[in-house]
């Protein structure tokens, strides 16, 4: 049963990754780079991500067995948090993903197999949304038939993140009107089968993906209780980096907003100065505090082994909100440089507009929240 904790633990750990990730971040992605890596073909420096899987942050939440730290996804979001503040694009949550499927779904060959190299920088990623919007990820309209060793996919699947560079895919399907996931392997999905969508965040890569007539051998399904266990684990790391990048995205948009204020003059004052904008400043301030809170919340539950679920969504509601304020206020503080495309504050909106919805949105958590609380 869903209960309410009061948790809130920070480990050293923790607090050694997001200082660190931290310098990485602000280091490695300074606006310039944001922007030139904008028109590139993979949407970030390849170079890049090799020194994060030398730091070993591609196997942050991977046991030591398999080659990965043995840390916990508590981790993992000291690290998304920077990466949201400085715009870094990297395969990272995509990855985070793929592990945390696969980890739950309980298949020791696959895992064997596989999390060794995605500890070496292998890239995963997960394939679980159709046109149809559901965020509801139990229920797949994808499908796939057996036929003695191997299953034939049919359907497609949309936003789908870093498929271009992914070496590895876990695609969600129905199989016997149950769902299942299929491990699917770059070699399995050729690039004409893979198109480029256009999204409003343009740091990042998106892709539909054509599953039709794709075989896969039947030990690559994860089906029955694993693959609802698998759904749930990929939901659960989801919401928490994605909640971790937009309060992290909070505090980028806030520096801009800030740096802003303090630089432009209008009839001889600052307008930071200005009583209207410092409200609404110190209205951003306490959203990212929230926004924080929740997220670190959310994250003590989950390393302690008990059940996030209402945190995570209550984290996802708060910095999807907060972060969409900001993005918003830092656009119209700008005035009406605010709406060009050399204004860097659009570049947060737009971050904070695609994880508004990844996942669901607020409403759609809401929901989900009043039918859990109201049953306790």
């Amino acid at each position: 049963m869903t209960t309410l904790s009061s948790l809130m633990t920070f480990s050293d750990e923790q607090a050694m990754l997001l200082e660190t990730a931290t310098s990485f971040c602000r280091d490695q992605s300074p606006i310039s780079s944001v922007r030139g890596l904008l028109s590139s073909e993979h949407g970030f420096d390849g170079a890049l991500w090799q020194q994060m899987v030398k730091l070993g942050w591609s196997g942050i939440a991977i046991p030591e067995r398999h080659g990965g730290s043995g840390l916990s996804l508590a981790e993992a979001a000291s690290i998304a948090e920077p990466m949201g503040r400085y715009l870094l694009a990297t395969p990272f949550v995509s990855t985070q993903l793929f592990t945390q499927g696969l980890l739950a779904s309980g298949d020791e060959a696959l895992q064997a197999v596989w999390l060794p190299k995605i500890s070496d920088g292998l890239i995963a990623t997960v394939a679980l949304f159709e046109r149809d919007g559901d965020w509801e990820l139990e229920r797949p309209e994808s499908s796939a038939t057996v036929n003695g060793k191997h299953a034939t996919l049919s359907g497609s699947k949309s936003l789908v993140c870093d498929a271009a560079v992914a070496d590895l895919f876990l695609v969600s399907v129905k199989l016997a009107d149950a769902p299942a996931l299929a491990l699917l392997k770059a070699s399995d999905l050729p690039v004409e089968r893979r198109r480029r969508e256009v999204i409003i965040d343009e740091t990042r890569r998106s892709f539909t993906l054509d599953l039709t007539g794709v075989s896969v051998p039947t030990d690559s399904l994860i089906t029955g209780k694993a693959a609802l266990a698998a759904l749930a684990a990929i939901r659960n790391c989801a919401l928490l980096l994605a909640s971790a990048e937009a309060a992290g995205g909070i505090a980028g948009a806030l520096d801009v907003i800030v740096n802003y204020l303090n630089l432009r003059s209008t009839f001889g004052r600052k307008i930071g100065s200005y009583q209207s904008l410092k409200h609404t400043s110190a209205e951003i301030l306490i959203g990212l505090e929230r926004s924080r809170s929740h997220v670190y919340h959310a994250a003590s539950l989950i390393a302690a082994g008990e059940d996030a679920e209402i945190a995570l969504r209550m984290a996802k509601v708060e910095t999807s909100d907060s972060f969409a304020h900001a993005g918003d206020r830092g656009v119209q503080f700008h005035g009406g440089f605010g709406f060009t495309y050399e204004c860097d504050a659009q570049l947060f909106l737009r971050r904070a507009i695609w994880l508004q919805y990844t996942f669901g949105d607020a409403a759609h958590h809401r929901r989900r929240l009043a039918d859990i609380l109201l049953a306790l």
